[in-house]
């Protein structure tokens, strides 16, 4: 299909973010000269200067050369503040050849500078900047010269920045001045516009980072160059036809007419465009209408189906000798955020609708992989996405405290269907409205939603993490009669200009202010609500250390579980790398400082106290790794209770609440080597959590619970067809490995997309049946079972009383043995008797079980291991061990 149309164009007076979301540009005779290497970095005296890469920061290139060891070291993060406290400058000297000097518009660009900077050119200021999230670019053709140019940035610390900014806003305080002293920071990071985090927060480190942490390059052209393609998709549902709205944003130095054609050759697609590029920069928007005798494959969420793209070409003929080509990946979703009125129930829906069918979100939310972005490779972010998939997640918040993330992460995210709900990179503060900060955010917005709004993997923008809440809930305790000054100052940040700017320009995706918010209720209410964790509407923050995490009914039965989670330590093998002897105690000063979370170190201990004995060697090493394994132990429950008890809520309604459609678990991944809520651990080892979240995420799961006295199993799918399942629940005494009896219930029906019960009986008459069994004996197991007998979802338990209450758990004396055959690496484990979380750990050998911390209930069992590099069956056999609950008392 073959159609003749003008692109819409209109000035656009930005700077914008080049994304490499193509194959390739090319637009005549455009150079790109890169300036990544050979630079020279000096601190404010000179007493400092050696070489630096680009992209990097001051902290990586000073280890890079020996000035400092691992900042992760111990209490390094507090001994390396004086990094942070200097100005440093980053010295580049080179030439250019001439046919690049020789062009009409010269430009330097500035992928990303972190944070505050002058830029000096052959001496000459050529500009500033002020916001790691945004793109620099400046016109530079006359300042270049022949032989060799020097190129400065000289950059500010942002902690002294950041104080001097707060002292100049005298009107009135923006809190929070500084974070809680447990987290050891630095002080007024909501002045500067960068990573949140980076000044400390409550699971990382404080190292504010100054660099040219993205890359650097020079741009020559000729009439135009073609900085950015992207594109989105939208069905009308009336015609039954895909389009694709394409914008080619330009840069012209002089008025340039012709034609552009766009065409999906896979689908037949293609239309032919009369353009006009007016001098400066311009957004051009076509609309490519795909041919209805074309089937058009939809990009699917994980576990729904795949992930399909097709390649958008563009082809433009200009004035001159000037063509203009580019190669994009496109793919077609859709997708709405639901808030209607539910039967039954006060209040609205919050739920995300995929190309028209409702779409339950398993996953959990993604903070900055590393405390220095240019150390986070292709491989970590790999390895950590895959670790998403390979637990069945199908989405990730992107917090609004870190960064927006590289261009290969969302391209991964397209890859594997992980739909993300992408922050805006405001975080539990209030903020200024100063013109020059409104103005800066302005021009972030637009670049980050122009370099991202092409991935169908961004499903939600929002505005920002828990703001609503902090001003609803009055974290700052700010005086009733300044309250309308900040309820103002939010409205114009988040509204009159984030939420605007997204809006114009992304039409394709919903935009919510805040997260946790009440959606269209914080809306009507003047976009704060009055109780912005209503569990009638939008999504919830929840979190309690000290009621009993096993007890159902303390969590929200709320319409979206946005955070949730409890805190662990990491293995002893990843705290290896960065302590002593001497810090390998609960107790130790190690133990305290990496502790960022106000008694969280007690907390822990105390939630694990309410079911399981507290680890009581009197070897102290053995006493703290029990201790670091119990943590894991504790946090694995807690979140599998609560996960569980959202995925069985979906299809509820008990008084008035329920219909949740998201469980996105507090936090999959993290910066450092320290306690924290994440399931995965820095350098990737899956923490107990993960490999639990492999089973209460799985596509089909029974989930059994109490409630009155009686155990409930309810079935969960997140299958497209009905099913029709029945539950298969067998009870087992702690003190053998066959079970006492067994007993199964009739075939129910299960809908697509549903969680039904299958399963009701009183404890007490399913016990009678089973001999001598009572709850301080026995334990139930069970799991689903469809027409043919064949099982759906994993086997799963439920613990008649807690495990410090039971009585006839022993010793279990676990044999293991590693082989190796054509598919890798077996544990083999032969057990005495029945042994809850079985946790098999290979020290620092980097690799992944096929599954680890289960319930053995068989004399037998076999595991895979997946080794991420070289290993040997003598080296696992060495650095195997395998500990269960009872172990540690």
């Amino acid at each position: 299909m073959m159609m003749t149309a003008w692109c819409n164009a209109g000035h656009v007076f930005v700077y914008i973010l080049c994304v490499r979301t193509l194959s390739g540009y090319f637009t005549g005779q455009q150079h790109t000269f890169s300036l990544n290497s050979k630079w020279t970095l000096t601190n404010s005296n000179a007493s400092l200067s050696f070489p630096a890469e680009v992209p990097g920061c001051v902290h990586s290139a000073l280890l890079k050369q020996g000035y400092i060891q691992d900042p992760y070291f111990r209490f390094n993060d507090v001994s390396y503040r004086w990094i942070a406290l200097d100005n440093w400058t980053y010295t580049i000297t080179f030439s250019v050849p001439p046919e690049l000097r020789s062009k009409q518009r010269v430009v330097l660009v500035f992928e990303g500078v972190d944070t505050v900077a002058s830029i000096f050119l052959n001496g000459v200021i050529v500009g500033k900047t002020d916001n790691m999230f945004r793109q620099y670019d400046f016109p530079v053709r006359e300042l270049l010269k022949d032989g060799e140019n020097e190129l400065q940035v000289s950059l500010l610390s942002p902690v002294l920045y950041a104080s001097e900014r707060s002292k100049a806003h005298s009107a009135y305080r923006v809190p929070p001045d500084c974070p809680p002293d447990v987290q050891r920071g630095e002080c007024h990071v909501n002045f500067i516009r960068k990573e949140q985090s980076s000044f400390s927060w409550d699971w990382g480190p404080a190292f504010p980072t100054m660099g040219l942490w993205k890359g650097v390059h020079l741009e020559a052209y000729d009439i135009l160059q073609l900085i950015q393609l992207s594109s989105v998709p939208f069905y009308n549902s009336t015609l039954s036809q895909w389009s694709l709205q394409v914008e080619l944003l330009v840069e012209a130095v002089e008025a340039t007419n012709g034609q552009v054609t766009l065409s999906i050759p896979e689908l037949t697609s293609e239309q032919i465009f009369q353009v006009s590029f007016l001098p400066g920069k311009t957004k051009n928007t076509c609309t490519l209408h795909v041919n209805t005798s074309s089937q058009v494959n939809l990009w699917w969420p994980n576990g729904h189906g795949d992930q399909p793209s097709y390649q958008l070409t563009v082809r433009g003929f200009l004035e001159g000798p000037y063509p203009l080509r580019a190669d994009s990946k496109v793919y077609f979703r859709t997708v709405e955020l639901v808030q209607e009125p539910i039967v039954g129930s006060p209040g609205l829906s919050f739920y995300f609708r995929i190309n028209g069918k409702p779409v339950f979100l398993k996953g959990s939310n993604w903070i900055p992989a590393h405390s220095f972005q240019d150390l986070v490779t292709p491989a970590v972010l790999r390895n950590l996405l895959q670790s998403a998939v390979d637990a069945n997640m199908n989405g990730l918040r992107v917090w609004g405290g870190g960064v927006y993330e590289q261009d290969l992460f969302y391209s991964i995210c397209d890859e594997m269907g992980i739909m993300i709900w992408q922050d805006f990179m405001f975080a539990c503060a209030m903020y200024p409205t100063e013109d020059d900060f409104i103005q800066t955010v302005r021009e972030e917005v637009v670049q980050q939603v122009r370099r991202l709004k092409s991935h169908p993997s961004i499903i939600v923008w929002s505005g920002n993490n828990e703001n609503e809440a902090a001003l609803a809930t009055d974290w700052f305790d700010i005086p009733v009669s300044q309250r309308p000054t900040y309820l103002k100052d939010y409205v114009t940040l988040y509204v009159n200009h984030i939420k605007a700017v997204v809006q114009e320009e992304d039409q394709s995706r919903p935009f919510l202010v805040s997260s946790p918010t009440n959606g269209v209720d914080s809306e009507r209410e003047g976009w704060v609500a009055t109780n912005p964790y209503d569990n009638h509407y939008g999504d919830t923050h929840f979190y309690s250390y000290t009621l009993d995490c096993w007890d159902w009914t303390t969590f929200p039965r709320t319409r979206f579980a946005s955070e949730y989670g409890f805190q662990s330590w990491p293995s002893f093998s990843t705290l290896l790398e960065v302590s002593e002897g001497e810090d390998w105690s609960y107790s130790s000063n190690f133990t305290s400082h990496r502790q960022h979370h106000e008694n969280g170190n007690q907390q822990m201990l105390l939630q694990a106290g309410l079911h399981y004995h507290l680890p009581n060697s009197s070897n102290p090493l053995k006493r703290y790794t029990d201790t670091l394994y119990l943590t894991q132990v504790m946090q694995a429950q807690c979140v599998k209770t609560q996960t569980e008890f959202y995925r069985r809520s979906q299809s509820e309604i008990i008084e008035g609440k329920g219909h949740t459609m998201g469980a996105l678990y507090w936090q999959l991944n993290d910066i450092w080597q320290a306690p924290s809520w994440s399931s995965i651990e820095f350098g990737g080892k899956w923490k107990m959590l993960h490999y639990f979240a492999q089973d209460f995420f799985s596509p089909v799961l029974p989930v059994g619970f109490e409630d009155e006295g009686s155990l409930l199993i309810y079935a969960v799918s997140d299958l497209s067809e009905d099913l029709k399942l029945r539950a298969v629940v067998s009870v087992h005494a702690w003190s053998e490995l066959e079970p006492v009896c067994r007993v199964e219930s009739e075939r129910a029906l299960v809908a697509g997309g549903s969680a039904a019960a299958v399963f009701k009986q009183p404890v007490d008459a399913l016990l009678a049946g089973c001999r001598s069994c009572t709850r301080l004996t026995c334990l139930v197991v069970f799991h689903l079972e469809d027409d043919g007998g064949g099982r759906l979802g994993p086997v799963n338990h439920h613990f008649l009383s807690s495990p410090k209450e039971a009585r006839g758990i022993q010793a279990s004396n676990i044999t293991a043995k590693v082989q190796e055959d054509t598919t890798g690496y077996t544990i083999t484990l032969q057990t005495a008797s029945v042994a809850p979380f079985v946790w098999l750990d290979v020290g620092n050998v980097p690799g992944r079980f096929s599954s680890n911390g289960f319930l053995m209930v068989s004399k037998n069992r076999t595991v895979g291991f997946n080794p991420w590099g070289p290993t040997s069956v003598p080296e696992l056999s060495r650095a195997l061990t395998v500990t269960s609950l009872r172990d540690v008392y």
